[in-house]
């Protein structure tokens, strides 16, 4: 294992990281302002990509109808976020937990039953577009473009999304309804709208998040499985609801995930489930503690 099989591996792990807060942001996000631990947000993400390739299909033809795509899926799913808002989520705010784990999940199931409807189950790839379909060679090393892509597109989310909630008045007031809706309403906040809202965005960023990380994938009603598995411990390593917790939660997960290859190449994942074990184990309450967003 020499320095550029490590090096390959960090700039791996941190792309991977980064697809995985693309994931987590949205799951993160609800879960700091309505406590909802969404079971269906890895289905929404599917449904994004889906929405995503039907636009561009398997070879896009410009990075940017490929961005384009995403931000159009994520509407869509934004809308779709919406409906689950009205139906469902709206009627179990004020209930146990339990119902709202189980209303989660019968809405993945739902929406799984619905792409295979319309999509069917046949396995589909998708090449990156052209402009980061190739890749930047520095010296041994070989760093493929759309890695750039994807960690790019990470922290510019992170960053307006952090921004977002730490610097502006609406981020403000989403604060004071995650510390105490009660209060919040009663110095004046329309607390239904602000959640209403907080659901919209979430989805919106899951369903781009399906569209940006459609490259290289293998398309199938199962592609949000091992995304949403990595994304919860994102946010639970994080800290329940913080978004700079599930940052940094992030990027160490993609780290060990890739290096785990260098390291234990014939149990792979097996590091990732042993650091995230050993870390809940000293540190239950996660980086920042449990305290929203």
């Amino acid at each position: 294992m020499g320095l550029i099989d490590i090096a390959f591996a960090l700039i791996n792990g941190l792309a991977t990281g980064m697809a995985i807060f693309l994931v987590a942001a949205g799951l993160t996000l609800i879960f700091g302002i309505l406590k909802i631990l969404n079971f269906a947000h890895g289905a929404f993400f599917m449904i994004g990509a889906y929405l995503s390739y039907t636009i561009i299909g398997s070879n896009p033809s410009s990075i940017w109808l490929f961005v384009v795509a995403a931000l159009v899926g994520g509407v869509v799913v934004a809308a779709l976020g919406y409906v689950t808002d009205l139906v469902v989520l709206r009627r179990l705010r004020n209930v146990d937990e339990a119902f709202m784990l189980i209303a989660t999940f019968a809405v993945l199931l739902v929406c799984s039953g619905v792409v295979k409807l319309i999509w069917g189950v046949n396995y589909a790839s998708i090449n990156p577009p052209p402009g980061i379909d190739g890749a930047v060679i520095i010296g041994n090393l070989f760093i493929p473009s759309y890695s750039i892509f994807v960690i790019v597109c990470g922290v510019a989310i992170f960053v307006g999304l952090d921004f977002a909630i730490r610097r502006t008045w609406i981020g403000k007031m989403l604060q004071s309804i995650a510390v105490d809706n009660w209060m919040a309403a009663l110095l004046g906040i329309n607390v239904p709208v602000a959640l209403t809202a907080t659901v919209i965005v979430s989805f919106l960023l899951a369903g781009v998040a399906g569209g940006l990380l459609l490259a290289n994938q293998t398309l199938s009603p199962i592609l949000g499985d091992s995304y949403l598995l990595l994304a919860f411990m994102a946010v639970v390593i994080g800290g329940l609801g913080d978004v700079r917790g599930a940052f940094i939660a992030a990027i160490l997960l993609g780290i060990i995930e890739s290096s785990s290859s260098l390291i234990m190449p014939d149990m792979p994942g097996m590091a990732t489930y042993l650091f995230v074990i050993l870390f809940l184990l000293a540190k239950p309450q996660g980086l920042f503690g449990d305290h929203g967003i």
